[in-house]
Parts: structure tokens; C-alpha cells; sequence
């Protein structure tokens, strides 16, 4: 994938499919230590020590779809292709953390690339679900957190055209900010 919000919102995905209600990104930029942190959070059903042990494995899924699942092992490859790795934690009834830690300078690491476009769509395709992300750059931070959203609007739903478009919007402004602290 050429950006590593594509990768994210793949990942998203099976938090949604594991039903989680709470789907929580972090995405850390640090100049100092030369990396990049994604973070993927959910409240889902979690994996069982035998699938947690399998899921980097392309040839396994729980789709029922298609025969393969590509997107950790794709993560992986793209973390470890610049110095990084790729750890996931999950317990069964509990949720799924996965961590991918990349070289920030790397020259084959993947721009970010589009965020604002990531969260829109993951709002509007999934209103029913929290979600939180959060971008830091050199310890300057913006949070968009639907939970906030959702107190603000009183009711509206998250995916009416004029909120997806708001929310696109806001989080651009919120990473635009970071640039010029």
C-alpha cells in the first residue's frame, strides 16, 4: 500500500468486524528517536492464543469472503521493510492492541498520507462505533474523538453528509496545526 493510512484503515476493519464499540488510533511522530508509532486499539471480541499466533500468516482469515488476509502480514512487511516491527496483544472477550513502530527517515517508509479521508470514512461507514484518534508530533498533540462529536451535535448522526464532511475537515485542521508548532 502506498500509504500507511491505508493500512490503517484495513486494520480498522477488523476491529469493526470484531464488533468493538471503542476503535482507538494513535499515530506518534518522534524526530528525536527517528520513529513512527501506529497504534490500533480495540474493545472487541479479542483472539485466542491460537489465532493470535496464526494472524500474521496471509493464508489466515476469518472472512469468510476470500481465503486470505493480507493486511497485518502487508503491515509487517511494510514496518520491518524500515527497521521497525510489529507486535499485537489481544485476549478473548477483552480486544486487540497492535503496534507497528517504523523508522520516521527510512527511505522505503510510506508517507502517513491521507488521515482526514481514513477517519471520514471510518465514521461514516461504521457511526455506530467510538472512535479516537490521535496524532503526535515531537509531544504537540490533536485528538478528534467521536464521543466529543457526538455531545456537540445532540443527537445528528455521524453520518450525515454536512458531519462526515465537518469531521474531514476538522481533522485536517488539527494535523495542519502540529505542522507549525
Amino acid at each position: 500500500m502506498k500509504e500507511l493510512s491505508l493500512h490503517i484503515l484495513d486494520i480498522v476493519q477488523n476491529s469493526v468486524k470484531a464488533n468493538a464499540s471503542l476503535i482507538q488510533i494513535s499515530i506518534e511522530e518522534d524526530t528525536t528517536a527517528d520513529t513512527l508509532r501506529i497504534t490500533v486499539a480495540d474493545n472487541g471480541c479479542g483472539m485466542d492464543k491460537d489465532l493470535l499466533q496464526r494472524v500474521r500468516d496471509p493464508f489466515t482469515t476469518t472472512r469468510t469472503t476470500r481465503k486470505v488476509g493480507m493486511g497485518i502480514p502487508l503491515l509487517e512487511a511494510a514496518a520491518t521493510g524500515c527497521g521497525g516491527n510489529l507486535d499485537i496483544q489481544s485476549q478473548l472477550g477483552v480486544g486487540t492492541t497492535l503496534y507497528a513502530v517504523f523508522g520516521l527517515s527510512h527511505i522505503d517508509r510510506a508517507p502517513v498520507g491521507d488521515m482526514p479521508g481514513t477517519m471520514s470514512v471510518l465514521v461514516s461507514g461504521s457511526p455506530q462505533i467510538d472512535f479516537v484518534y490521535t496524532h503526535t508530533v515531537d509531544g504537540a498533540s490533536f485528538t478528534f474523538d467521536t464521543r466529543e462529536i457526538r455531545t456537540a451535535l445532540d443527537g445528528v448522526p455521524l453520518d450525515t453528509p454536512e458531519v462526515v464532511s465537518w469531521i474531514q475537515a476538522y481533522v485536517y485542521e488539527g494535523l495542519d496545526s502540529l505542522k507549525t508548532k
